[in-house]
């Protein structure tokens, strides 16, 4: 096996677009704190498992989150528990912990970093059971209220949080409090960063610099009635300008950009430069998907949130409204009318202000010295000589159901059972 010594490793899944967004910001910030001196790769470890449905965890969440949403939420609902999900774990290690092995072996990582939360109990449990040489693991919550089960889990070195929410919902669930920081969330740097004034984020985008201008976003898949809220927005107020992005929506894209649209209305599809957009805009109107509502109210944009993709995503509207950064509009008719409230400049200038104390801009670089810190504290401790098992196991019925349970941290009852 080709090895690629690695000091972090970012363990994260690509069911949907947060997870991996949150492992590139890391490493953005993880680069500019360093001077580029600390190494990092970025694994799927859903996909590393091979095991069934689970390696196809991406597309079948793009399908649960659009077509069959009832049965998202209710498989979320029976899961959402700390010992179900370890159950949940129990069946699917013994399957997945070869190439789990493999590919820790592969980087050899100092420090494991995950962003998702069916990760890091798998990724301990090989660590444990092949006893490979030591590294640590942080999680990095990237949910910002509502949080499942699976991200509890008391193994990992350290946690750290987004909200003051998810800091106290972990904290009834058992983690300990030495164990947890409340950092912010790991929008990429380039948010924060942005120093351009609205002005010049106008002229950078080539549109009008005087309109009062609303960024509408359906994230990544453009989800959403994007179409519909468009068409209303430019008969209620033909005077604004409108920046669409409909993401990898290649369909939504054609249908806006073929029809002839409003002179002050510009469709982007998938974009890169969300920042400038961002920038450029006065108001931001997305869905209740963590990443890019974090990366609006880094940018002290306030916020219209039409909906929520699942129930994970409840938590934000409620953070969105109780911290009022904007509101919830889950209709057009009131997105349209909320537009309206907003171009009151008093209305307006509460809403920023609230934003400067609800959301921190630097939670990547918070998290990249925090990930600093825990290599120099890898650096200072003595090197443990453990014996290491070869792959693959051998296959002894006994002895994988032995190791499952100790893994996994079974008691020694369970053991002597099997």
């Amino acid at each position: 096996m080709h090895q690629i010594p690695t000091d972090v490793l970012f363990a994260i899944s690509d069911t949907g677009g947060g997870h991996r967004s949150a492992a590139v910001a890391l490493g953005a910030a993880l680069d500019a704190v360093s001077g580029g001196t600390i190494s990092h790769e970025t694994v799927d470890f859903l996909k590393v498992t091979g095991v069934p449905l689970i390696r196809s965890a991406p597309t079948l969440y793009d399908h649960l989150s659009t077509r069959w949403l009832r049965f998202y939420d209710f498989t979320f609902q029976i899961t959402n528990g700390v010992r179900r999900v370890d159950m949940l774990s129990r069946l699917i290690y013994p399957r997945a912990r070869r190439n789990v092995a493999r590919a820790l072996q592969k980087y050899q990582p100092r420090l494991v970093v995950v962003t998702h939360p069916l990760v890091h109990r798998i990724v301990r449990a090989a660590q444990r059971v092949y006893r490979l040489p030591p590294f640590r693991i942080i999680t990095v919550v990237t949910d910002l209220v509502t949080l499942h089960a699976a991200w509890t889990y008391p193994r990992v070195d350290l946690c750290l949080l987004p909200t003051d929410e998810a800091y106290d919902l972990m904290r009834r669930r058992g983690m300990k409090p030495e164990r947890m920081v409340r950092t912010g969330f790991p929008v990429h740097p380039k948010f924060a960063e942005y120093d351009r004034s609205q002005a010049e984020a106008r002229r950078e985008l080539a549109v009008s610099e005087d309109r009062f201008t609303v960024l509408i976003t359906g994230g990544g898949v453009g989800s959403g009635n994007v179409r519909q809220l468009v068409y209303d927005l430019e008969q209620a107020y033909p005077e604004k300008q409108l920046l669409v992005v409909t993401g990898k929506n290649r369909a939504l894209y054609e249908d806006l950009t073929s029809n002839r649209r409003h002179s002050h209305s510009h469709i982007y599809g998938f974009v890169n430069n969300m920042e400038v957009l961002m920038a450029a805009s006065d108001i931001v109107i997305t869905k209740a998907g963590p990443g890019t509502l974090m990366e609006a109210l880094v940018m002290r944009r306030p916020v219209i949130v039409t909906e929520a993709v699942g129930m994970q995503e409840r938590g934000n509207i409620d953070f969105v409204l109780n911290h009022e950064l904007g509101t919830f509009c889950p209709s057009l008719e009131r997105i349209v009318a909320a537009v309206d409230e907003l171009t009151d400049q008093r209305r307006y200038a509460d809403i920023v202000s609230h934003l400067s104390d609800a959301v921190p801009c630097d939670g990547s670089t918070q998290i990249a010295h925090i990930i600093l810190e825990q290599l120099a504290g890898i650096e200072e401790q003595p090197p443990v000589q453990r014996p290491r098992r070869r792959l693959p196991l051998p296959r002894v019925r006994n002895l994988g159901k032995a190791l499952r349970f100790r893994c996994i941290g079974s008691s020694a009852k369970s053991i002597r059972r099997n």
